[in-house]
């Protein structure tokens, strides 16, 4: 993905605040933050949303948001903060290289989620409940724990 802006990044063709790396991950600070010391967490290699990102490197992933959103809490001393991705142009995805966002949250920043949240009508709720666990169930691997 030569030209993906977050692969510049990882391949050291664009400048960016790296905070964290490891095997599999690189976080670095998002250049047009919510809060200053908004974090991006992100694969090394290309993968364009969630369900791209193998396990193994999920996995490191996680982690990496894990390390770098206890030093956020420790650093910037927020209120609470926000792990959150957007995948696919609908949920609002710009760069289409998967990344999590970290965010520190303030008590008056006025930051909302705008949602016109459904209710399920009949029996709506089981019929996307069987479809999803149908799906799941016929997947190569799959868990219910």
């Amino acid at each position: 993905m030569i030209q993906c802006k977050f692969c510049k990044i990882i391949r050291g063709e664009s400048d960016a605040e790296v905070l964290f790396k490891n095997q599999s991950a690189i976080a670095i600070l998002d250049i047009n933050p919510i809060h200053y010391g908004h974090v991006l967490v992100m694969p090394q290699r290309h993968r364009a949303t969630l369900v791209e990102v193998p396990d193994e490197e999920l996995l490191d992933l996680i982690k990496a948001t894990k390390v770098v959103s206890r030093a956020i809490v420790k650093s910037l001393n927020p209120p609470g903060y926000n792990v959150f991705s957007n995948n696919g142009k609908a949920a609002g995805q710009s760069v289409f290289h998967f990344h999590f966002h970290i965010t520190p949250r303030y008590d008056d920043d006025n930051i909302r989620f705008v949602l016109k949240l459904k209710k399920y009508g009949g029996d709506d709720m089981a019929v996307y409940a069987k479809r999803i666990r149908e799906q799941i169930q016929s997947s190569p691997v799959h868990e219910l724990s």
